[in-house]
């Protein structure tokens, strides 16, 4: 894998400096992902009073494949380091309250960061850098906000307006890459349920694929570059040797709830999860 670009790399997980939050602020129900339930607020019963996991591990064998999953997209050291000043919610139980209810929100904006700072080093979308530096900017601003400010954000409304940039980057992107006009391209776009389909071996270039659901999907060996892939779903979908090169708007989360191997091709900012096939 490639050295990650600075800013891209600040907004992936640094658990060395964060509080725990996702294991305290965000509940989870029993399920196939999760071994028991938790209510918001509650610290999970495997978190140790440094903070850390005490089976991570053994995360996927004890029944919490879920927390594999997960990409806060840097808001956990973000809230514990900068916002609330490296004071943890152990010993200042006070603000525990006011920290776990910024998490989500900060989680939100920082997802909205990432996919726009991953436009600015598409050049294919270089058009329109300067709008995306804009709202890059404006969304940083609410992440330096007091708690009490970032709780009142409208992040809806926020995200309506980084959503129609980042549709925008996937239209440009998609046409200059030549595979839109495709047949497989036009068969494909806007097409959401995939689950448990067979796509093998199939051509998904240049596809908008953004929230398709591919919930033990087959595509080994399908061929997926320059497709949207922003919120795909791809639970148990088997990738083993498909080619994710160039894919757009793919993170670590989204990986990692797959199934692969060592053929299976990523973008260079993703790696290759360690339960994968070899």
């Amino acid at each position: 894998m490639r050295v990650l670009p600075e800013k891209l790399s600040k907004l992936r997980p640094d658990c060395e400096n964060c509080f725990g939050l996702c294991c305290v602020a965000l509940p989870y129900a029993k399920s196939a992902d999760f071994a028991m339930d938790k209510e918001a607020g509650r610290p999970c019963s495997n978190l140790q009073t440094d903070f850390r996991c005490q089976i991570h591990a053994d995360l996927r064998k004890k029944g919490f494949r879920g927390c594999t999953t997960f990409e806060c997209f840097g808001a956990g050291q973000k809230v514990s380091q900068d916002t609330f000043k490296n004071r943890d919610w152990r010993s200042h139980p006070g603000l525990g309250k006011e920290m776990f209810a910024v998490f989500p929100i900060m989680h939100q904006l920082h997802e909205m960061l990432f996919y726009l700072t991953e436009i600015l080093f598409l050049e294919a979308a270089r058009p329109i850098h300067g709008e995306v530096r804009g709202i890059l900017e404006a969304t940083e601003n609410l992440t330096n906000m007091e708690p009490g400010l970032i709780m009142a954000i409208d992040v809806q409304a926020h995200r309506h307006e980084v959503n129609k940039l980042i549709l925008k980057a996937s239209e440009i992107i998609r046409k200059n890459s030549g595979f839109h006009q495709k047949k497989s391209a036009k068969k494909y776009s806007g097409r959401r349920d995939f689950i448990g389909a067979n796509l093998k071996g199939e051509v998904l270039c240049g596809a908008n694929l953004r929230g398709s659901l591919f919930i033990a999907a087959d595509l080994r060996k399908a061929d997926l570059r320059n497709t949207d892939l922003i919120g795909a779903d791809f639970r148990d979908a088997d990738l083993s040797g498909a080619n994710l090169m160039g894919s757009i708007f793919l993170n670590q989360a989204q990986v990692n709830s797959a199934k692969g191997d060592r053929y299976t091709k990523l973008p260079g900012t993703l790696q290759r999860p360690e339960h994968w096939k070899n």
